[in-house]
């Protein structure tokens, strides 16, 4: 029988990079879907190209989501996963967002998320099974502006993007989930933030998210035994934010 196939959009660095890694160690036949190249890490994970592949899409464009979805199950098989990790931002006050800034985050982050959800939501209902993770976070639940903003106005939609089509596939065998995230120790965050450690007394357990935990939480979610949860928002963020 043939590994399961997973899709990772914002897949060649950072979170992204993270849960690649793991879906891969779990066994998992990975596309990497990025505007950026990942040969090193394809390399790294596969240099016979076998079970990891990139492929460059730019998720602003559903037509580029077609033919990547068409693409993998072409060079892959059916594909069982996906994880809607793509993402930008710009850390900027308020009040100096441009109105295209604005409209170039939500296109990525909601656009983007959305548009993936209805390429691949409803070709994993086609056949009966299938599970979508949404890359939330810890921004788009408490109002948080230090990575922008517009950043967490797309993140708080992202959640709920995840909730109506948890509810749309929920009967034709497909879960759909988010994950929300603190600051992680990564190099996004501190390249940010600059002062890590007084970010880390701020928090509440005393320190920065660690990405491998992440990734390994959407391994869950992503996995046969998550059958019965969807709709739902995983949090990491280390008390930051209590619900």
């Amino acid at each position: 029988m043939n590994a399961p196939v997973a899709v990772v959009t914002g897949g060649a660095r950072g979170l992204g990079e993270a849960i690649v890694r793991r879906l891969h160690a779990d066994g998992y036949r990975i596309a990497i879907a990025d505007v950026h190249p990942a040969p090193d890490l394809v390399s790294e994970l596969d240099g016979t190209g076998a079970t990891v592949r990139e492929f460059a899409v730019d998720v602003r464009e559903r037509t580029e989501l077609e033919r990547l979805r068409d693409a993998v199950v072409a060079e892959f098989g059916d594909v069982q996963v996906l994880v809607n990790n793509a993402a930008r931002t710009q850390a900027k006050p308020l009040f100096e967002i441009t109105p295209e800034e604005l409209d170039d985050v939500l296109a990525v982050n909601v656009g983007g998320t959305f548009a993936a959800c209805q390429v691949f939501g409803e070709y994993l209902a086609g056949r009966g099974y299938g599970r979508i993770v949404n890359m939330a976070s810890l921004a788009g639940q408490n109002g948080g502006t230090t990575t922008g903003g517009h950043y967490a106005a797309s993140k708080g939609a992202i959640i709920t993007v995840t909730k109506v089509f948890a509810r749309e596939l929920a009967a034709r065998g497909v879960t759909v989930n988010a994950v929300s995230p603190g600051p992680q120790d990564s190099p996004a965050v501190r390249e940010i933030v600059g002062d890590t450690e007084a970010l880390a007394a701020a928090i509440p357990v005393g320190r920065l998210g660690d990405p491998g935990f992440v990734a390994r939480m959407v391994a869950l979610l992503a996995s046969p035994e998550a059958a019965s949860v969807t709709g739902a928002c995983w949090d990491a963020n280390g008390g930051l934010y209590l619900r």
